[in-house]
């Protein structure tokens, strides 16, 4: 008999490995990808185009909803760090936080724009899920 939060070995999640999804159509893996690449599109407002991509089809297919969950989520995020580090800049502590919020936002969409295109799933790290 198992506990309650034991699996057998042959029925637990690999750890190390990325989830793909085993048949996705080629536009569902572009469209992925370009709700992370649009971070860079939107330099006052981040979030809208990638929202919009979200919105638009997010009921055609679980792995664009997911991805754009995940995108806007993140996104929301780094706007909320930006915005502390630059209340904080003011007591000289935000330069690394704004810093690290910009390698942060560089780094994990690219990332996950990669993992999209591959047909993998992706979370970004520090992320606050406030869509579900």
């Amino acid at each position: 008999m198992y506990g309650v939060d034991a699996m057998p070995v042959e029925e637990q999640a690999p750890t190390s490995q990325r989830y793909a999804a085993p048949s996705l159509a080629e536009w569902e893996r572009t469209y992925a990808m370009w709700t992370h690449l649009l971070l860079l599109a939107g330099h006052f407002v981040p979030i809208v185009p990638s929202l919009i991509l979200w919105l638009v089809k997010r009921d055609q297919s679980a792995f664009v909803d997911d991805h754009g969950k995940e995108a806007v989520n993140f996104q929301i995020s780094i706007v909320m760090y930006m915005v502390a580090g630059a209340l904080l800049s003011m007591i000289c502590i935000g330069i690394p936080v704004l810093i690290a919020a910009y390698a942060l936002a560089i780094v994990g969409m690219i990332l996950a724009a990669v993992a999209a295109s591959r047909g993998q799933y992706f979370r970004y790290p520090m992320t606050i899920r406030l869509i579900h």
